[in-house]
């Protein structure tokens, strides 16, 4: 019996020390622009069918944040020949799935299916993405379902930090409110606003379509033709690229709440996923902060202080520069404290080498997981996506085992000296402030 891990890369066709090579799908362009992308894997009776719309918050009018998550939730809401129930009905009589969402680059929307109801998938997609109606009666249903999660959400503190920093980091930028909008600003959404949305964004030449699992490239080609090759190509709406602006100072919010615990987030803007220090500083921030018990952060935080449950730094990369930023909650009257220790962990790995150990533990794990990103067609189907989004080749998959093994002590220190500033950030503290008697 194999590990789980090996086994899991052996499905695909991987293993943990690298990737074969036959992971190189055919990718073709149909007449009306729509980019297709076919890997075969004949191992299980199952196919994922996933499109990605290049179209997601970013492209929210600032005014009417949430829109584009609103259009996408609505996409299987009823098209103009199945209701929301015979849609589900459908799929659910065969065991598939069907479903949509949007993030901040990009929508996607897919289908779930065994081999033998294949054409039931495409079908089934290719009616949300082409014909959806966007029902009245739905869309009060969706926007209300999505102002109670907006509301839920705002008695969560971690989450009302994040948005708070978000808008510190993210000033003016389409990136500063959350994919499902506010209250404010989803309470401002029209039917029309929707459907215009859809008509203007939702175009084929928008959209990568990757088909991943038992099927031939001549099956998908013939499917994609009969189901998609009648949809209308259109022009595609400038996508001004825009940076955050630079954080040149201390800048600080605290957000008053009865709790026995603060809140922490901090950090500032980052980089975009086409750096080509991508690498290095993912293994810089996997050493920080990312690495669970063997990162520093919760050595230092968690361990030998005791401040926290749990602390971790993430580098979220985007189409545009995204952010960088530690989260933790500590008790109130350990706020100062717990800042300054984070304050001191990126100002270290800052000015001096990682030892030996912390490289090539932190290369061992990012390089011994990354088959676990491709356990499953759903997975595959998404990467594959992302990776002919963000233009990254498909050597991506070959390479990466490498593109990280390469990464030296040196690299580490220049990008942590190149994207962590600990004298120039943004600091939201959720809690108990009077108490708490926040310095920074």
């Amino acid at each position: 019996m194999c590990k789980w891990l090996l086994c899991a890369g052996l499905l695909l066709g991987v293993t943990t020390t690298g990737l074969a090579a036959d992971i190189s799908p055919a990718r073709f362009t149909t007449p009306n622009g729509m980019t297709v992308l076919v890997l075969e894997q004949h191992f299980l009776p199952i196919v994922e069918i996933h499109a990605l719309i290049k179209v997601g918050s970013a492209q929210d009018p600032a005014e009417k944040a949430g829109l584009a998550n609103l259009v996408a939730s609505l996409l299987d809401e009823g098209t103009a020949t199945r209701t929301s129930k015979q849609l589900a009905e459908e799929i659910d009589f065969v065991g598939g799935s069907l479903g949509a969402h949007a993030g901040d680059d990009f929508s996607s929307a897919s289908a779930r299916i065994l081999q033998k109801d294949i054409d039931l998938g495409f079908t089934l997609l290719a009616d949300i993405l082409q014909h959806p109606v966007f029902p009245k009666q739905e869309f009060e249903r969706i926007r209300s379902q999505i102002l109670g999660e907006i509301s839920s959400d705002n008695d969560d503190p971690g989450h009302v930090a994040m948005k708070a920093f978000n808008q510190l980091v993210f000033q003016n930028h389409p990136y500063r409110w959350p994919v499902n909008g506010t209250e404010e600003t989803l309470n401002k959404i029209t039917l029309a606003d929707v459907q215009s949305f859809y008509a203007k964004e939702y175009l084929p030449n928008q959209v990568i379509l990757t088909i991943v699992g038992d099927v031939t490239v001549e099956q998908a080609t013939a499917l994609v033709q009969t189901h998609f090759g009648s949809w209308k190509k259109g022009t595609v709406q400038p996508r001004p690229a825009k940076k955050p602006a630079t954080i040149d100072k201390k800048v600080v919010q605290l957000i008053e709440k009865d709790l026995t615990q603060s809140t922490i987030v901090i950090g500032h803007p980052g980089i975009r996923r086409t750096n080509p220090d991508f690498y290095a500083v993912t293994v810089m921030n996997h050493i920080l902060g990312a690495g669970g018990f063997s990162s520093r952060l919760m050595d230092s935080i968690r361990d030998k202080q005791g401040l926290a449950y749990g602390i971790t730094s993430h580098y979220d990369t985007r189409a545009m520069p995204g952010s960088f930023w530690i989260n933790l909650q500590t008790r109130t009257e350990t706020t100062n404290q717990a800042i300054s220790s984070v304050l001191s962990e990126m100002k270290a790995i800052r000015e001096a080498p990682v030892t030996d150990q912390e490289l090539a533990e932190a290369k061992a794990f990012l390089m011994g997981s990354f088959p676990l990103r491709l356990d499953s067609t759903a997975k595959m189907a998404q990467v594959l996506a992302q990776v002919e989004f963000y233009g990254l080749g498909f050597d991506y998959f070959s390479q990466y085992t490498k593109w990280i093994e390469r990464v030296t002590k040196e690299d580490v220190l220049r990008v942590a000296k190149q994207y962590l500033n600990p004298q120039h950030y943004a600091l939201v503290v959720v809690g108990n402030i009077a108490k708490a008697k926040v310095r920074h």
